[in-house]
C-alpha cells in the first residue's frame, strides 16, 4: 500500500512538474511576442519622421525648385499622391508585398488589414518584434514618398488626374513587387542576400528609373531647354532640404526597426554621409569654375542622402562620407553635364540624383561593407560575389521600373490625355489645374 501511495505521489509530482514546465514554455513564449515598448516607441517616432521628409519636406523641396505659376500645383501632387498611396497601402498594397502567403515575386493575404489587431506583431532582425499596425504604418510612408518622388520629373507639364492614374497603376505593378523582393524574406532578392537596408533600389532606383522614363514618354516643357526656368525660392528647397535630411533618420536608422546598435550606425551614417555629398557637390562646381550655390549644396545633400540609403547599416562611417562624396560628385556631373548633352527635360533632377544616387549607393554598399573598410561584414565576407549580387539586383529593379513605368504612363495617357493644354501650361498649374496661386 505505502509503495503504491509512493508511486501516485511520484507521477502526480512528474505531472505536474511537465504541466509547469510547458506553462512556463508557452509563458515564455507568450513573453516573446510581446513588444519591446522602446522598440515600438522609436518605430512610431520613425514613422513620423518620413512623413515629415513628404509634407512638408519634399513638398518645399519641389515647391521651391519650380516656377512660381507651379509651386502649389507642384505641392499638391506631392501630398495627393502620398495620401492616395497610404490608402492603396492599407486596401491591398500591404498584402501584395508583406502578406503572410507569397512566391519570390509577390505575396498575398491580410487584404484591407483582415486579422491584423493591436495585437498582432512583426518580426524585425532579431528575436525581437514590433506591433504590426506600426510595421504597416512605416512601411506605408515609404511607399507615399516613392511615388511622390517621380513627379520630380513630371511637374509643370502634366495634368493632376493622370498624375493620380499614373500612381495607382504605378505602385501596383512596380513598387509592391520590388519592395517584396527586397524587404520579404521570400522575395528573390532579399533570399540572394542583396543590400538593401533603407531603400537604394526600392524607393531610389525605382523612384529615379519611372522618373526618367516617364519624363521621356511625357515630353519637355514648352520653351525647354531655350527658356530660362530658374526656381523660384531657394530659400523654400533649403527650408525643404533641412526637413528632409531631419526626416531621412526615420527613414534610415528606422530600417533597423529597432532602437539598437544598428540603428545607432544608421544615424551616424545619415550624418556625415550627408555632410560629406552637401560639401563636394560645391567643392565640384568651384572646381568646374562655377561659385559654390545654395542650390548645389541642397543638391549634394539629397545626394549624400539617396547614396547612404541602402548603406546605413551596411557601412562604417568613413565608408559612408565616401560613398556620400562620390555620389554627389558622379550625380553633379549627370545633372550639369549628361542631361543637357542627352536633351531629357527632368525638371526637377529626379533621375539625376536620386536614380544614379541610387545606383551608385547600390554598387557601393558592396564595397563599404567589408570589414576591411570598416564595415559590418564577417570575416568571410567576399566583395566581389557581393557586387555581383547587388550589380544584379540593381540591373533588375531598372528594368522593372521601366517596363512598368511605360505601362502605367500610357495607362494615364489612355484615360486623362496625360499633359495639360498649352493655354493652362502658359498660365501655370497653380491657376490651370486647382484654380488659386501661391502668391497674392
Amino acid at each position: 500500500m505505502i509503495r503504491k501511495m509512493l508511486c501516485g505521489t511520484a507521477a502526480l509530482g512528474a505531472s505536474i512538474f511537465a504541466a509547469t514546465a510547458a506553462f512556463a514554455q508557452d509563458a515564455a513564449e507568450a513573453a516573446a511576442a510581446v513588444p519591446n515598448p522602446g522598440n515600438n516607441a522609436w518605430m512610431l517616432t520613425s514613422t513620423v519622421l518620413v512623413l515629415l521628409m513628404i509634407l512638408p519636406g519634399l513638398a518645399l523641396f519641389y515647391g521651391g525648385l519650380t516656377r512660381s505659376k507651379n509651386m502649389l500645383a507642384t505641392m499638391t501632387q506631392i501630398g495627393a499622391v502620398a495620401a492616395l498611396a497610404m490608402l492603396i497601402w492599407v486596401m491591398y498594397g500591404y498584402g501584395l508585398a508583406f502578406g503572410p502567403e507569397g512566391n519570390q515575386f509577390i505575396s498575398w493575404g491580410k487584404f484591407f488589414l483582415a486579422g491584423v489587431t493591436p495585437d498582432s506583431t512583426a518580426a524585425t532582425f532579431t528575436d525581437e518584434v514590433i506591433s504590426e499596425y506600426v510595421f504597416i504604418s512605416f512601411q506605408m510612408t515609404f511607399a507615399a514618398i516613392t511615388v511622390a518622388l517621380v513627379l520630380g520629373a513630371l511637374v509643370e507639364r502634366m495634368k493632376f488626374s493622370a498624375i493620380m492614374v499614373f500612381a495607382i497603376v504605378w505602385l501596383t505593378i512596380v513598387y509592391f513587387p520590388v519592395a517584396h523582393m527586397v524587404w520579404e524574406a521570400r522575395g528573390v532578392f532579399f533570399a540572394m542576400g542583396a543590400l538593401d537596408f533603407a531603400g537604394g533600389t526600392v524607393v531610389h532606383i525605382n523612384a529615379g528609373v519611372s522618373a526618367l522614363v516617364a519624363a521621356f514618354i511625357l515630353g519637355k516643357r514648352k520653351g525647354y531647354p531655350s527658356e530660362p526656368m530658374p526656381p523660384h525660392s531657394l530659400t523654400l528647397t533649403m527650408v525643404g532640404t533641412g526637413l528632409l535630411w531631419v526626416g531621412w533618420f526615420g527613414f534610415n536608422a528606422g530600417s533597423a526597426l529597432e532602437a539598437n546598435g544598428s540603428a545607432a550606425l544608421a544615424m551616424i551614417n545619415t550624418f556625415v554621409a550627408t555632410a560629406a555629398g552637401g560639401l563636394f557637390w560645391m567643392i565640384t562646381e568651384r572646381a568646374m569654375g562655377h561659385k559654390g550655390s545654395a542650390l548645389g549644396f541642397c543638391s549634394g545633400v539629397i545626394a549624400g542622402l539617396v547614396a547612404v540609403t541602402p548603406a546605413a547599416g551596411n557601412s562604417g562611417p568613413f565608408g559612408a562620407i565616401v560613398l556620400g562624396a562620390a555620389a554627389s560628385v558622379i550625380c553633379f556631373f549627370f545633372v550639369a553635364k549628361v542631361k543637357p548633352a542627352l536633351g531629357y527635360d527632368d525638371s526637377l533632377d529626379a533621375f539625376g540624383i536620386h536614380g544614379i544616387g541610387g545606383i551608385v549607393g547600390a554598387i557601393g554598399t558592396a564595397v563599404v561593407f567589408a570589414p576591411s573598410l570598416g564595415g559590418p561584414g564577417g570575416d568571410d565576407y567576399v566583395m566581389g560575389a557581393q557586387l555581383v549580387t547587388q550589380l544584379f539586383a540593381v540591373v533588375t529593379t531598372i528594368v522593372i521600373a521601366a517596363v512598368g513605368t511605360a505601362i502605367a504612363i500610357f495607362i494615364a495617357k489612355l484615360v486623362t490625355g496625360l499633359r495639360v493644354s498649352e493655354e493652362t501650361e502658359v498660365m501655370g498649374l497653380d491657376l490651370g489645374e486647382h484654380g488659386e496661386r501661391a502668391y497674392n
